[in-house]
């Protein structure tokens, strides 16, 4: 099961086919193969990247199965 890597929570929403969004702390995640990215949804629905405050250097997406989760 996925987990937030800003909260840990496991209230993970998909919202596309690569995109889950975490209904716990409201940040948006993208799966791109093996890379992982985070990001802070804007008032005007734009996403800023979060990356540089998780992440080092990439990390490893977690596995997700064909029917979401």
């Amino acid at each position: 099961m996925m987990r937030c890597p800003n909260c840990s929570s496991k209230d993970i929403g998909k919202i596309g086919s690569h995109q889950f969004y975490c209904w716990s702390c409201f940040i948006e995640l993208t799966v791109n193969g093996e890379k992982m990215s985070v990001y802070q949804v804007e008032e005007d629905g734009t996403l800023s990247s979060l990356d540089d405050l998780f992440f080092d250097e990439p990390i490893p997406a977690p596995h997700v199965h064909a029917n979401g989760m």
